[in-house]
Parts: C-alpha cells; structure tokens; sequence
C-alpha cells in the first residue's frame, strides 16, 4: 500500500493512491476532537484541496481516538459576532465538504460521542457507520442555545420526532448507535473499533467505480434535498440571534451543569 500522510494542526489526512481512498481525521482526542478555529480552517482547505486531487475518489472522516467522533466547537473559541439580527458568524458553516463545493462521496466513520457541531460534518456525508458504542445528543437547549443548523442538518437524516427529541432533551439523552441505526442515521453498526476499517472497505469500492458516474450520482442525490435545506438554512441566523442567551449566561448554564447525568436511549 502507498500512502500520502499529511498533518495540518489538529487535522490528518491519509491518501492511498491504490486505492483512491483518503481518510480526514479529526486529531484533538484530548478535546474530544472539539473543533477551534484552526481545525475549522483546515477542514476547510482539506476539502477543497480533494477538489483537485484526482488520485482521491472517497474520502472517509473520523475523529482520533475512543471516547468522541467530535463535540462541536471548543468551547474555549471566542468568536466575536456583528451586533445585528441578520447576521452571525460561524466558524462552523464551512467544515464540510458540500459547504465547500467537493461532491466526491464522504463516509462519516463514528467513534464515541458525536454532539452539536459534530452534524456539520455528519450532515455533509454520503452515509454514516458507527461503532456499537457511539453516541449522539444535542446540548444546544441545555446551555440556553438554539440548534438550529444542526437540528437542519440531522432533519435531512433522522424521521422528525426522532430529531425533535434529540434537539429538544439536550444533555439529558444519548441516542444509541443501535437507536440511530434503527431509525436510519446510521447505516451499518460495528463493534467497537471497527467503523474505520468497515467505512475504509466501503469508500474503496465506491472509489472502484468510474469516477464521473460516482460523482455524478452525489450530486443528483444532494439536488433532491437541496431546495428545502438552503430554505431552512436561511432561517437560522434570525433564530440564533433572537434564541440565544448571552454568552455569559451559557457558560454559568455550561458550569453548572458539567458532568450531569444523562440516560442512552
């Protein structure tokens, strides 16, 4: 096997030439992959850099180590935000590979936790396989948040009550990989460890395929839902800045609440 590895910050990418097959992996395991704004940064320029790479025809992305897939933003990012309604800055908005124009197909391999900004990536790729142990949750509402991209992205996934619940629970409920499987988030279940090499296995034999029949089929599967997720996308910045407590009220609600319980469904 040849392989191209290369390290950018809090991100690693693997390319096998022989395969076709590059694999973006969030490297902050002692964040539980949270994303600052260097990774956001990153994930970004690494999307748009496959764009060009034709040895690269899948891409799978996963997070170092066991305990996260990724918890969204690292809570220690200061963004400062315009003192408007109508616009929000979000370093979030372009992590993904569809935010960034790349319609190669993308495989989420799902490694323990996967909350919050974590369904910018999720709901960006073609398909999800988790490990048995993974988790998925929403803390927005908890913290005095709107989810409102990220309930967007997983309503384009999960049927709407599923969602809903999801979104609304906050930090009260962990939905299982074997409930998110049930309901059609998640497309193959692995024992623990084995969503890569099973995601791997997949994006190699997509990657077989002729590259602009693959392609091709991307697009015309994100076309069907494209029209109804730009639409509710437009609302979120209204949302967020009408919804959203202070900042200083959200990191008393964060503190008060750290290591709270929580029930898996």
């Amino acid at each position: 096997m040849t392989a191209r590895e290369a390290a950018a910050g809090a991100l690693r990418t693997t390319a096998d030439k022989d395969t076709g097959v590059a694999v973006l992996t969030l490297d902050r395991p002692a964040r539980h992959n949270a994303i600052d704004l260097e990774t956001a940064a990153a994930l970004g320029a690494a999307w748009r850099e496959f764009r060009y790479d034709d040895s690269v025809r899948a891409i799978v992305v996963t997070g170092a180590g066991e305990k996260a897939f990724c918890t969204g933003i690292d809570r220690s990012v200061k963004v400062p935000q315009p003192d408007s309604p109508y616009t929000i800055d979000d370093p979030l908005l372009t992590i993904g590979p569809k935010a960034n124009d790349l319609w190669k197909p993308v495989i989420a391999a799902v490694n323990g936790m996967a909350c919050g900004g974590a369904f910018y990536l999720l709901g960006e790729a073609e398909f999800l396989v988790a490990d048995e142990n993974a988790t998925f949750f929403d803390p927005h509402t908890t913290y005095g948040m709107v989810s409102a991209y990220e309930s967007v992205h997983m309503a384009q996934r999960m049927p709407f009550g599923e969602v809903a619940r999801m979104s609304l629970m906050g930090t009260a409920e962990r939905v299982s990989a074997r409930r998110a499987y049930e309901t059609g988030l998640v497309s193959e279940l692995t024992p623990p460890g084995g969503a890569l090499p099973a995601a791997v296995r997949a994006a190699a034999t997509i990657a077989s395929y002729p590259t602009e029949a693959v392609q091709g089929t991307v697009r015309s599967l994100w076309s069907a839902r494209e029209a109804s997720r730009a639409h509710a996308m437009a609302h979120a910045p209204h949302l967020i800045a009408l919804g959203n407590l202070p900042p200083e009220r959200q990191a008393e609600l964060f503190e008060s609440r750290r290591g709270g319980g929580f029930r898996i469904r």
